[in-house]
């Protein structure tokens, strides 16, 4: 068991938690990273299954993400293009099978017409309402007592059309029922990524990758703060004044000045925090929790669609894979396909034994892409609702009502504790960026409480 004086004490070596060590070094403030997995990264983890290596978890640079593209720069890592020439394919809610080319679905004019209108409304929330502060916007109450499910359809009577929209939060970001959490909160992720549009553009929100893999920006980052990063070491204690901390972890006892939960918050009562935290930051933490989605992950000795002249994408709001994309990492002459499986209906497969589950999920992709889709070479599933330290995928949201009730709050210190994680981003919330974003704040926060202290004194 270590013991250890320090400045600033992390939980959490996630892109947030580190990128807050980063900065904090800079500034000149010590500090240890503490760990309950035996890897750094968090929700990245870049790894090499029966050969072939996946991205099993966050992935994908969008061209507003600046701050995590400015931090690759520094890092010494460089992106590529996701592959996306050829036709998509869009099964439609009747099963039909489309190819086609552009922006839009291949729906039928009035479905069409709906769609535009209901992404025309949706952008225009988000401008108005924007990411910083939803909750204290004058609709916010209105919006967060709604579900988006019964929210889109009080806009439009079209059930296509409102399924597509709904696809592109719930089953395409927040992982749940589109029932299970409000208009505001959909809102909140429009605005997050510059528009509800954005969200509907695959070759906006999924444009580029990190070669080598989105785990390199934590493992750089780890490999220059070298012993003040702490695996194995989950924190079980945190016992605090307005002044002091000491974390008691597995592994090591940090003495320090501040500390950063970068963690999402729905394991913040994995901790034992002495005394307790207050009411607010109980009930608060309770209303919070992660979707469920399984990433699928498919290998064959050939990226065989593009010879059939299709770019790999395809959506599919009534399919079990509602989305699938070309993942074939740079370089490579193998093919890779990424799909996702959502909220309820990954619940389903999950009843199904691994072999049928599989062939299931294979038979979905190969609705899309044809009968060589079920001749995978590597087959995996990402489940980070089985990992212990995670629970959920991609990031947490509120429950219905929860985001006006509570927001204003989830940024608020308590003495000496910050919390920092995507989950409570607003630009670039539950993506890498918003990680990113979270973690420089966070570190300019507890310089700034550092340097009044120090003035104080």
């Amino acid at each position: 068991m270590q013991n250890l004086d320090r400045d600033v004490v992390i939980v959490g070596a996630g892109p947030s938690g580190l990128t807050a060590a980063r900065e904090l070094k800079k500034a000149g403030l010590s500090v240890a990273v503490l760990e309950a997995r035996g890897r750094v990264g968090g929700r990245t983890w870049t790894d090499t299954i029966d050969g072939a290596m996946l991205e099993i978890g966050g992935q994908w640079v969008s061209p507003d993400q600046e701050a995590l593209m400015e931090l690759l720069g520094e890092l010494g890592l460089e992106m590529y293009s996701r592959y996306r020439d050829g036709e998509s394919v869009y099964i439609g809610a009747d099963g039909t099978r489309t190819r086609y080319t552009g922006d839009s679905f291949p729906v039928g004019d009035t479905t069409k017409a709906e769609m535009d209108k209901l992404i025309g409304i949706l952008d225009g929330l988000a401008a108005e309402i924007g990411p910083t502060e939803p909750w204290a916007h004058p609709k916010a109450r209105e919006l967060d007592t709604i579900s988006f499910h019964h929210w889109l359809r009080a806009n439009s009577d079209d059930e296509e059309a409102c399924n597509n929209i709904g696809l592109f939060i719930a089953g395409g970001m927040l992982t749940k029922p589109a029932h299970a959490f409000s208009a505001l909160q959909a809102v909140l992720m429009a605005a997050s990524a510059g528009s509800f549009s954005h969200l509907t553009d695959e070759d906006f929100i999924l444009d580029k990758r990190v070669i080598g893999g989105m785990q390199q920006v934590s493992l750089r980052i780890a490999a220059e703060l070298g012993d003040d990063v702490v695996l194995n070491s989950p924190v079980r204690t945190i016992n605090w004044d307005d002044n002091n901390v000491t974390v008691v972890s597995e592994q090591a006892t940090v003495n320090a000045r501040f500390v950063i939960m970068a963690v999402p918050p729905n394991l913040y009562s994995r901790v034992s925090f002495n005394p307790p935290l207050p009411r607010r930051q109980h009930q608060m933490h309770q209303h919070q929790s992660l979707g469920l989605v399984i990433k699928v992950h498919a290998v064959y000795s050939t990226p065989f669609w593009r010879e059939d002249g299709l770019s790999g994408t395809g959506f599919g709001a009534g399919a079990l894979v509602q989305e699938v994309y070309d993942n074939t990492n740079h370089g490579d002459t193998r093919g890779t396909l990424v799909g996702f499986v959502s909220d309820e209906k990954a619940d389903a497969v999950f009843e199904l034994s691994a072999e049928d589950r599989k062939k299931s999920i294979l038979e979905s992709i190969a609705g899309f892409l044809g009968e060589k889709a079920l001749d995978a070479e590597v087959y995996y599933e990402s489940d980070w609702g089985s990992e212990e330290w995670t629970r959920g995928a991609y990031a947490s949201s509120y429950d219905l009502g929860g985001l006006h009730r509570y927001g204003k709050d989830q940024h608020a210190s308590v003495g000496p504790i910050y919390w920092s994680s995507s989950d409570l981003a607003a630009e670039g919330y539950q993506h890498v960026d918003g990680a990113v974003r979270m973690g420089q704040k966070t570190a300019a926060r507890i310089v700034a409480a550092n340097d009044r202290v120090l003035v104080g004194s």
